[in-house]
């Protein structure tokens, strides 16, 4: 009886979209629709075209929906002509609904035996969007006696077990689970004739293809396959390719660029991580009292924390990965009745989270792509709804800020001047950066965000003593020392004078590479064995006071007190002066190597390589004896070393 009204009302389609007032171009043009494939068929522009059986047309009024949204008015007549479909439309547009009523009409025509196997099978991403498509199936296939049964990890296997052997018509499951099923060899999918992919671009992003894969080879080849997904990456169009047959293509919106739903409202506030709390706590308290409301965080440890120190004011749960099936479950029941209507969840929460009445969507931490923005706040305003969203944009968000102000612009939404700024500069400056460069030359800035000089080049410390080029005229570059004191290049060291008609500013590199040719030339006319720079150098005098205080011949006691400025190797030697004069153990590898010998075992030679006296000497060579003489061959080698050492005088 109901193929009948089924056939019926499709074969007499066209004359009942004939009365109505809208033509299909028309209503196409006005939802955004476009198809690409051969005949496709009109779209239902109501309930009443759509010929379905009495029983789901009065489940239908009993929800509420008083027309088809776009996506179920297209999709439903190509459907029910037993062909493959590619469905891509944002969240919160009816698409469950969309591939569900088709799949009941297919199994009354099938009328297959579910002791046997299903004869629908459904993939989902995700446990809550099992659960919800379940629920949705229940509900409309009540009335329809279709059995539907719903298999998913973290819960126990036992229940789901004895479903399947009691036979079931759907099966509603997500990849990993029917996996371990079709492994234990408790299920058959040889009846399956009606293969849906819900939220497929979410099921390659979570890894799931291999097991979509898998899946798919043990369903028999001829069937009817549906994929309904949000966005149409490479990936979805490459698997589109491998597991569907001449599809017909339908598109709500553009597909080539992320939109969000125009029916939310969305507010983007750009502050510091220590504001959030406070503005958190600033919105709750604006909304009325009961409103149902979602707040998404990026860490299962602040969901936590959140949810403890909002419950006794609003009523928060919280919602993530590492809770139980069990309380996941429960927390969704007191959510969706009101007992507990602020949710703090992470993105488990972000897609397949269909709950009528969620009004607000607080985005505490920004997600880690926009894709997911758009599908966080789409948990409101959905079934032609409205709803609000509030998203805290802070300095670490700014890479997301270009996509963000596509985004919101597409939705005709406000954009913060600060969120634009940061855009402006490819998104990778920060919130310091976007609102703080226009500060004028010299002027430092004290910000979180990498502030610099004004036309600097910022080194790894982001302008907290990094290189950068100063704009002032009588130098051309500099950079703070650990003490905070300015060392700069004076242009005399870095600017070519015998060059004509030149710009008097150099790059930061022509600056390095002058100043040390000037240092090189420098140390030519005033030779020195020390590596401590001249006042001449090119250095500035502060670097010059700072290294004098670090290098100081009068840190070491008993140097020369007529030294006042000496070398590190210097210094070096006059503190093993000291220590000698002292009969102190002398550190023998701190200032020279037995390699500085030029006949092992001579002091003299030890003497000359260490620029020291001979006692200096004679200490460095008793060190040296006494380190080899535990060494067997130490007296062989002594004497060769002699040997040769005559034979070369000899010569």
């Amino acid at each position: 009886m109901s193929d009948a009204k089924a056939g019926a009302g499709h074969g007499s389609y066209s004359s009942k979209s004939a009365e109505c007032s809208l033509s299909t171009e028309s209503y196409r043009r006005h939802h955004e629709i476009t198809v690409n494939g051969d005949n496709v068929p009109q779209p239902f522009t109501s309930f009443q075209a759509t010929g379905f059986p009495s029983e789901i047309l009065r489940e239908a009024q009993s929800a509420g929906f008083s027309a088809p949204t776009p996506i179920q008015a297209q999709s439903w007549p190509i459907a029910l002509q037993d062909r493959d479909i590619v469905a891509i439309a944002k969240t919160g547009s009816g698409k469950t609904l969309g591939y569900l009523i088709p799949g009941f009409i297919h199994l009354k025509k099938r009328q297959n035996n579910p002791r046997l196997g299903p004869t629908v099978l459904v993939l989902s991403p995700t446990r809550e969007l099992a659960t919800q498509i379940q629920d949705e199936a229940v509900k409309f296939g009540r009335s329809s006696k279709i059995s539907c049964t719903c298999l998913y990890g973290g819960a126990p296997k036992g229940p789901q077990l004895r479903d399947l052997d009691k036979g079931v018509d759907m099966v509603v499951a997500t990849p990993g689970r029917l996996n371990d099923i079709l492994e234990m060899r408790r299920v058959t999918l040889h009846q399956v004739s009606y293969l849906v992919l819900d939220e497929a671009d979410r099921m390659l992003d979570m890894g799931f293809e291999p097991q979509i894969r898998k899946i798919v080879k043990e369903v028999p080849s001829r069937r009817q396959t549906l994929m309904y997904t949000a966005t149409w990456p490479k990936e979805v169009r490459r698997i589109a390719a491998d597991l569907l047959v001449n599809p017909v293509q339908v598109n709500i919106g553009n597909v080539d660029e992320l939109v969000a739903n125009k029916a939310i409202t969305q507010y983007v506030e750009v502050l510091s991580s220590m504001e959030k709390r406070k503005r958190l706590e600033q919105i709750l308290r604006s909304q009325e009292p009961g409103s149902k409301i979602i707040i998404f965080c990026s860490t299962k440890k602040m969901c936590d924390i959140l949810a403890g120190s909002l419950t006794s004011q609003f009523g928060a749960a919280a919602i993530h990965g590492d809770k139980s099936q069990g309380e996941r479950d429960h927390v969704l029941s007191q959510f969706r009745n009101g007992s507990s209507p602020v949710l703090v969840a992470t993105d488990v929460a972000a897609r397949g989270l269909d709950i009528k009445d969620i009004r607000v969507v607080i985005n505490y931490d920004f997600p880690t792509g926009i894709e997911d923005y758009v599908h966080r706040i789409g948990r409101t305003g959905r079934a032609g709804a409205t709803g609000v969203a509030y998203t805290f944009f802070c300095d670490q968000d700014s890479k997301h800020a270009p996509e963000l102000v596509k985004l919101l612009e597409g939705a005709n939404q406000r954009v913060p001047p600060e969120v634009r700024d940061m855009a402006s500069y490819g998104g990778g400056g920060g919130m310091g950066r976007a609102r703080r460069w226009s500060s004028g030359p010299g002027e430092h800035d004290t910000g979180h965000g990498g502030g610099r000089h004004d036309s600097s080049y910022s080194g790894r410390y982001g302008g907290r003593g990094g290189w950068g080029m100063s704009s002032s005229p009588d130098r051309v570059g500099g950079r703070h020392n650990d003490y905070g004191q300015q060392i700069s290049f004076e242009s005399s060291a870095v600017q070519d004078s015998n060059a004509t008609g030149s710009s008097p500013y150099k790059s930061f590199h022509e600056s390095m590479m002058a100043a040390a040719a000037a240092a090189a030339k420098n140390s030519k006319e005033n030779p020195s064995r020390g590596r401590s720079p001249s006042r001449n150098s090119g250095w500035g005098d502060n670097h010059d006071r700072a290294r004098s205080r670090s290098r100081s011949s009068e840190r070491f006691e008993g140097a020369p007190g007529t030294v006042t400025r000496i070398s590190y190797h210097e210094s070096m030697l006059a503190q093993a002066r000291s220590s000698v004069s002292k009969n102190e153990p002398t550190s023998y590898h701190a200032y020279t190597d037995t390699r500085d010998c030029k006949i092992e075992g001579d002091p003299k030679s030890c003497q000359e390589n260490s620029h020291s006296s001979p006692d200096i000497g004679q200490a460095l060579f008793d060190k040296d004896k006494s380190t080899h003489e535990s060494n067997p061959s130490y007296k062989e080698q002594r004497e060769e070393a002699t040997l040769s050492a005559e034979a070369s005088t000899g010569n």
